[in-house]
Protein backbone atom coordinates (compact mmCIF):
# COMPACT_ATOMS: atom_id res chain seq x y z
CA UNK A 1 0.00 0.00 0.00
CA UNK A 2 2.95 2.33 0.55
CA UNK A 3 4.09 2.03 -3.06
CA UNK A 4 0.99 3.80 -4.56
CA UNK A 5 1.34 6.62 -2.04
CA UNK A 6 4.99 7.05 -2.92
CA UNK A 7 4.14 6.95 -6.62
CA UNK A 8 1.49 9.63 -6.17
CA UNK A 9 3.84 11.83 -4.16
CA UNK A 10 6.61 11.28 -6.68
CA UNK A 11 4.31 12.40 -9.50
CA UNK A 12 3.29 15.45 -7.47
CA UNK A 13 6.93 16.39 -6.79
CA UNK A 14 7.83 15.87 -10.45
CA UNK A 15 4.93 18.11 -11.47
CA UNK A 16 6.01 20.75 -8.96
CA UNK A 17 9.58 20.63 -10.21
CA UNK A 18 8.42 21.06 -13.81
CA UNK A 19 6.18 23.95 -12.76
CA UNK A 20 8.98 25.69 -10.86
CA UNK A 21 11.41 25.34 -13.77
CA UNK A 22 8.80 26.62 -16.22
CA UNK A 23 8.02 29.62 -14.03
CA UNK A 24 11.70 30.41 -13.49
CA UNK A 25 12.14 30.42 -17.26
CA UNK A 26 9.26 32.88 -17.55
CA UNK A 27 10.39 35.11 -14.67
CA UNK A 28 13.97 35.54 -15.87
CA UNK A 29 13.07 37.30 -19.16
CA UNK A 30 10.50 39.38 -17.31
CA UNK A 31 13.22 40.57 -14.92
CA UNK A 32 15.52 41.40 -17.82
CA UNK A 33 12.73 43.27 -19.57
CA UNK A 34 11.98 45.20 -16.38
CA UNK A 35 15.63 46.23 -16.09
CA UNK A 36 15.63 47.38 -19.72
CA UNK A 37 12.45 49.39 -19.20
CA UNK A 38 13.93 50.99 -16.06
CA UNK A 39 16.99 52.03 -18.08
CA UNK A 40 14.76 53.44 -20.83
CA UNK A 41 12.71 55.37 -18.28
CA UNK A 42 15.84 56.72 -16.59
CA UNK A 43 17.35 57.77 -19.93
CA UNK A 44 14.16 59.58 -20.91
CA UNK A 45 13.98 61.31 -17.51
CA UNK A 46 17.61 62.46 -17.69
CA UNK A 47 17.16 63.73 -21.24
CA UNK A 48 14.00 65.51 -20.15
CA UNK A 49 15.78 67.29 -17.30
CA UNK A 50 18.51 68.47 -19.68
CA UNK A 51 16.07 69.70 -22.33
CA UNK A 52 13.98 71.64 -19.80
CA UNK A 53 16.95 73.94 -19.18
CA UNK A 54 16.98 75.05 -22.83
CA UNK A 55 15.11 78.05 -24.24
CA UNK A 56 11.53 77.24 -25.33
CA UNK A 57 12.09 78.26 -28.97
CA UNK A 58 15.00 75.84 -29.37
CA UNK A 59 14.66 73.40 -32.23
CA UNK A 60 16.21 69.99 -31.73
CA UNK A 61 17.03 66.98 -33.80
CA UNK A 62 15.42 63.66 -33.03
CA UNK A 63 17.30 60.55 -34.06
CA UNK A 64 15.17 58.24 -36.19
CA UNK A 65 17.06 55.25 -37.48
CA UNK A 66 19.99 56.58 -39.49
CA UNK A 67 18.64 60.10 -39.90
CA UNK A 68 17.68 63.09 -37.78
CA UNK A 69 14.41 65.00 -37.88
CA UNK A 70 14.13 68.63 -36.82
CA UNK A 71 11.56 68.91 -34.01
CA UNK A 72 10.46 71.60 -31.59
CA UNK A 73 11.24 71.38 -27.89
CA UNK A 74 7.59 70.74 -27.01
CA UNK A 75 7.36 67.74 -29.34
CA UNK A 76 10.54 66.21 -27.93
CA UNK A 77 9.38 66.76 -24.33
CA UNK A 78 6.01 65.19 -25.10
CA UNK A 79 7.71 62.15 -26.66
CA UNK A 80 10.00 61.74 -23.66
CA UNK A 81 7.09 61.93 -21.22
CA UNK A 82 5.19 59.39 -23.33
CA UNK A 83 8.20 57.05 -23.27
CA UNK A 84 8.35 57.31 -19.48
CA UNK A 85 4.63 56.64 -19.11
CA UNK A 86 4.71 53.61 -21.42
CA UNK A 87 7.76 52.20 -19.61
CA UNK A 88 6.03 52.61 -16.22
CA UNK A 89 2.90 50.85 -17.49
CA UNK A 90 4.94 47.99 -18.93
CA UNK A 91 6.90 47.64 -15.69
CA UNK A 92 3.65 47.43 -13.68
CA UNK A 93 2.31 44.80 -16.08
CA UNK A 94 5.49 42.73 -15.80
CA UNK A 95 5.45 42.97 -12.00
CA UNK A 96 1.85 41.74 -11.94
CA UNK A 97 2.75 38.85 -14.22
CA UNK A 98 5.73 37.98 -12.03
CA UNK A 99 3.68 38.08 -8.83
CA UNK A 100 1.04 35.84 -10.43
CA UNK A 101 3.69 33.31 -11.42
CA UNK A 102 5.22 33.35 -7.95
CA UNK A 103 1.78 32.87 -6.39
CA UNK A 104 1.13 29.86 -8.62
CA UNK A 105 4.39 28.25 -7.47
CA UNK A 106 3.46 28.90 -3.84
CA UNK A 107 0.02 27.38 -4.35
CA UNK A 108 1.55 24.26 -5.93
CA UNK A 109 3.98 23.94 -3.02
CA UNK A 110 1.15 24.37 -0.52
CA UNK A 111 -0.95 21.70 -2.19
CA UNK A 112 1.95 19.23 -1.98
CA UNK A 113 2.50 20.14 1.69
CA UNK A 114 -1.18 19.48 2.37
CA UNK A 115 -0.87 16.14 0.59
CA UNK A 116 2.13 15.23 2.75
CA UNK A 117 0.35 16.26 5.93
CA UNK A 118 -2.67 14.18 4.95
CA UNK A 119 -0.41 11.17 4.33
CA UNK A 120 1.32 11.59 7.67
CA UNK A 121 -2.02 11.84 9.49
CA UNK A 122 -3.10 8.46 8.10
Amino acid sequence: MAAPVDLELNEAFTGLQATVIDIQQKVKPADLQTEQLNRTKKHARLTDTEIVTLVDETNMYEGVGRMFILQSKEVILHQLLEKQKIAEEDIKELEQKKSYLERSVKEAEDSIREMLMARRAQ
